[in-house]
C-alpha cells in the first residue's frame, strides 16, 4: 500500500497570492501532475491540514476543482487555517467526513493499514489542542483492533521542534496524548503537517513525522529567537509505502521540474 502525504496547501481564492507571494494554486497543480506521474500511483492521497488558507467557502471550492483529477481516494483534514463548516459543504461526497458532533475525526478500515485521522483544530487559534474528550475517542478507537498496524494523521506536531516561532503554536494537551500512544504498540507512524518541513522524532514508543508544504517551507532556523519566516524551498510531499510482513517506509517526493534521471551504467559498466 502506497500512502502520499500532502500538507499545508493553503489555499487561496482563484487569482489570489498566499503572503502576496505563493502561488499556491499552481502549486498544487504541479504536486497533483506528479501525483498521477507516480508509477505505481499511491493508492490514497492524505491531505494533513492548512487545506485552505482563510477557511473560506470560495477557497474551498478552488480546492476540490484542484484536487479533482486525482482519480485516488483523498482524504481530508482540518488545520488551523481551516474551518470545519465550510469544508464538510464543500465536499459533501466525501462521506468519510463527520456530519455531526464537533470534531471531524475518523477512521478507514477497507485498508491493509488501518488510517485514523484527528482533528486538533482549536477555533481562533494558530496552536492545536487534544482534549480529554478527543483523546478518549482516540483510545477507544485504538482499542477496538490492537493487532491491526495502525496510522495516525492530523495536523499539529504533539513534539518539539526547535523552530520557536511554531513551537509556541504547537498541540496543547500533547502530554494527554502520549498517554494514549504509549498504550497501542500497533501504532506505525503519526503523521502531521503545520511546520512546512520534513521533520521526524521518536516519540512515545512511535515514529512522528511532518510533512512539508506542497507550496512554502518554514526556515530552518533553531535560535530561540528566530523571527516567524517563510522560504520558497522546493515544495515536497511524503509517500508511505506498506508492505506486508515489514514495516512502514516513508521517501521524500520534491515537486518540480529538475535534471534527469540519468543512468548510473553504460552497457552494464558504472561510467567513469
Amino acid at each position: 500500500m502506497i500512502i502520499a502525504q500532502i500538507s499545508d496547501l493553503h489555499i487561496r481564492a482563484p487569482g489570489q497570492l498566499a503572503y502576496r507571494r505563493v502561488d499556491t494554486a499552481t502549486c498544487l497543480s504541479r504536486c497533483v501532475d506528479r501525483l498521477l506521474a507516480m508509477e505505481p500511483r499511491p493508492d490514497v492521497v492524505v491531505a494533513t491540514g492548512d487545506l485552505v488558507d482563510a477557511g473560506r467557502p470560495e477557497e474551498y471550492r478552488h480546492l476540490r476543482e484542484l484536487l479533482s483529477r486525482l482519480p485516488m481516494p483523498v482524504y481530508l483534514i482540518a488545520g488551523n487555517h481551516d474551518d470545519r463548516t465550510a469544508l464538510a459543504a464543500a465536499f459533501p461526497d466525501h462521506r468519510y467526513l463527520p456530519r455531526d458532533g464537533a470534531f471531524l475525526h475518523y477512521v478507514l478500515d477497507q485498508y491493509p493499514v488501518r488510517l485514523i485521522a484527528l482533528d486538533t483544530l482549536l477555533p481562533g487559534d494558530a496552536g492545536g489542542l487534544m482534549c480529554e474528550e478527543r483523546c478518549a475517542w482516540l483510545d477507544a478507537r485504538l482499542a477496538e483492533a490492537a493487532a491491526r498496524p495502525t496510522v495516525l494523521f492530523m495536523h499539529h506536531a504533539p513534539f518539539w521542534t526547535g523552530i520557536a516561532h511554531m513551537d509556541r503554536l504547537g498541540l496543547e494537551g500533547s502530554e494527554r496524548l502520549g498517554r494514549v500512544i504509549e498504550r497501542h504498540p500497533q501504532i506505525e507512524r503519526i503523521l502531521c503537517g503545520h511546520l512546512h518541513r520534513p521533520i521526524q522524532a521518536r516519540w512515545r514508543g512511535t515514529l512522528v513525522m511532518t510533512a512539508p508544504s506542497t507550496a512554502h517551507q518554514v526556515a530552518l532556523d533553531l535560535r530561540a529567537d528566530g523571527p516567524a519566516e517563510f522560504t520558497m524551498e522546493p515544495p515536497a510531499f511524503l509517500v508511505h509505502a506498506w508492505r506486508e510482513g515489514s514495516e512502514l517506509i516513508t521517501h521524500t517526493s520534491y515537486v518540480g521540474d529538475f535534471p534527469g534521471p540519468y543512468p548510473f551504467r553504460d552497457a552494464g559498466v558504472l561510467i567513469d
